[in-house]
């Protein structure tokens, strides 16, 4: 895939004949690498016997495993690097760059995402750089990995989907096709309000993915226009699965998480709850798509937020058609049994009357909304110190091999 196709060899190897000063070589080579992340080395030494008898079993024509393939004989990995298999497989140093960094889209608490060249296949993708030890230190371990299982198993035309995930010495990568286009919320934040038929065009997308991933068992958790992006043609790309888990018809989740202005009130208040809390979110998207607003401000805490989403009787103003005011309250209902959630419902709502639900011909035309916008702005990578702040293994591509 894009970031390393191909795997050079590991630190040198023992000459043939099992020379011992060759062999001390191998160990020191492999103790440079391990430190160079931060990890320990014992057991290193230990594997040395081992490798010896293999060497005289296989011959002294054969070779040993390289440290990418590993993973498959059993040979013993550094635990700063297995904690994040299978999910963000090893890649090894590039003997020539492959991935040429453009420039920077967005920084976060938790990661940064670059625009790259993928100079082999003459692609642009969008690469999320997180820290390992940040995910450590924060507890995300898990969160991190299932975010990736997730992407791996959906392919839908309005989803963001994964181009590959990998490992470097002290960072997890993330890589999916690049959105020239921007996100939802800038969009919105420079437009204001939306006419209905665009409106009625993005929740047929919305619906139409939503309604796929629960299908797969998988609740998003954190629907918001910040995490849908726009492609080329103005269609709708959810991103963002940080916050997803897989949950099966039945089950119930507990976790309050998400973004407080669009938290149903049975997330706000710790649960249970399911897949019908992603519906109450494109509520709160829709209704802030029609009216220029929220519904409810953000308040300090989800405690003080479940005060106000309690409050408010979410009505919609007399500005909207019947349809789409009737939509709106069948999503914001605060009891998610009798949330609207079921797509056949959707397909013979009101306010999609005449409206199709097959992707293929939602896409057929661009959106003149998004095409006409002015495409979101970029920071262009003049120089290293436009990431003066920023401390990356990508960084290396600069000047050496890429990822690092």
């Amino acid at each position: 895939m894009g970031a390393a196709s191909s795997e050079p060899g590991p630190p040198p190897g023992p000459r043939k004949g099992g020379d011992f000063a060759a062999e001390v070589s191998w160990v020191r080579s492999w103790k440079r690498v391990l430190a160079g992340i931060g990890v320990t080395v014992s057991g290193l030494e230990r594997s040395l016997a081992t490798r010896r008898r293999l060497q005289q079993q296989r011959g002294p024509g054969e070779k040993l495993p390289r440290l990418g393939e590993k993973l498959v004989t059993g040979w013993p990995v550094p635990q700063f690097v297995s904690l994040f298999l299978p999910e963000f497989p090893v890649r090894p140093p590039l003997g020539q760059p492959q991935l040429q960094i453009l420039g920077f889209v967005a920084k976060g608490s938790f990661g940064t995402v670059l625009k790259v060249l993928d100079c082999g296949r003459k692609k642009v993708f969008a690469v999320k750089v997180v820290p390992k030890v940040e995910v450590l230190r924060r507890d995300t371990l898990k969160q991190c990995k299932e975010e990736v299982s997730i992407q791996r198993q959906v392919s839908h035309p309005f989803v963001h989907c994964l181009g590959d995930s990998w490992q470097g010495q002290r960072h997890l990568f993330i890589m999916c096709t690049y959105c020239s286009t921007g996100d939802l919320y800038t969009l919105w934040a420079s437009s204001g309000c939306f006419t209905e038929a665009t409106i009625r065009l993005f929740a047929a997308e919305l619906v139409l993915v939503l309604d796929y991933l629960h299908e797969l068992g998988i609740v998003h958790r954190d629907v918001k226009m910040e995490n849908i992006l726009l492609d080329e043609r103005g269609h709708l790309k959810l991103t963002d699965f940080g916050l997803s888990r897989h949950l099966h018809r039945g089950e119930r989740a507990y976790t309050i998480c998400g973004t407080l202005q669009y938290m149903a009130p049975e997330v706000l208040s710790g649960g249970p709850y399911s897949h019908s809390a992603d519906w109450w979110s494109l509520g709160i998207l829709l209704f802030t798509l029609a009216t220029g607003k929220f519904p409810v401000p953000p308040e300090r805490d989800h405690l003080a937020m479940l005060a106000s989403v309690n409050r408010c009787s979410y009505e919609s103003p007399g500005s909207l058609s019947r349809g789409l005011s009737l939509l709106l309250s069948e999503l914001l209902c605060r009891n998610p049994l009798r949330r609207l959630r079921y797509l056949h419902h959707f397909k013979s709502h009101l306010f999609f009357r005449g409206a199709t639900f097959d992707a293929e011909l939602l896409q057929k035309h661009p959106v003149d909304v998004v095409v006409a916008a002015r495409q979101a702005e970029e920071v262009a990578l003049e120089s290293s110190m436009a990431f003066a702040d920023f401390d990356c293994d990508l960084l290396a591509s600069l000047s050496r091999p890429w990822p690092g």
